[in-house]
């Protein structure tokens, strides 16, 4: 059973972890070891009936926090992480990660072929590490868990701009990404409905 700390410990905790220790499977052995207690995230919660939002707790050179929250239903589109490594804990709800392998990849034409590959569920007790090998994924919180959920992300080393791909047009793009909130201040081009 992993030690549950406040968000503010839990950083902290994370941010003690030397730079050249900051590897897959020692961040891997962290997030088993320590979660978050959901209350103290209550700073960083901004949810939205038409999208899921990205929350900034975080960021440093080395990595970035984001507490992403999600309404029953939503699911995120099929992507990468630019070759970054990626650990998620979900303090708040369940979620479930779809995982796919690219068969086909020409950026230049912007097409792609995707093959579904394995598929687990988060929760308080469960978290996710991306793996290298296999980084596409999608992020789901299906109606059938019937409550919000929060997940919380830790990427390293921080980027800016995803691949996002389609499964059923078999293309891909480039995606900017943005924050909804940093530091528990909405972003103010952020558009809550």
């Amino acid at each position: 059973m992993a030690q549950r700390l406040e968000v503010v410990k839990w950083v902290e905790k994370l941010a003690a972890i030397p730079a050249k220790d900051f590897t897959l499977s020692r961040i891997d052995d962290f997030m088993g070891a320590f979660s978050i207690q959901p209350e103290t995230l209550a700073p960083y919660l901004f949810y939205c009936r038409t999208h899921y939002t990205r929350n900034l707790i975080f960021k440093c050179d080395l990595f970035e926090i984001i507490a992403i929250c999600w309404e029953v239903g939503q699911i995120s589109g099929i992507h990468n992480h630019r070759d970054q490594n990626c650990w998620m804990a979900v303090p708040i709800g369940k979620l479930r990660v779809e995982n796919f392998r690219v068969e086909h990849l020409d950026r230049a034409r912007g097409a792609c072929k995707l093959a579904p590959t394995d598929v687990y569920d988060m929760d308080a007790e469960h978290h996710g590490t991306v793996q290298p090998a296999e980084p596409v994924h999608r992020v789901l919180n299906l109606a059938e868990f019937a409550q919000r959920a929060t997940s919380v992300h830790v990427y390293s080393k921080p980027y800016s701009s995803c691949e996002i791909y389609s499964l059923e047009k078999g293309t891909c793009m480039d995606v900017p990404l943005h924050y909804s909130s940093e530091y528990g201040e909405l972003s103010p081009e952020e558009k809550f409905v």
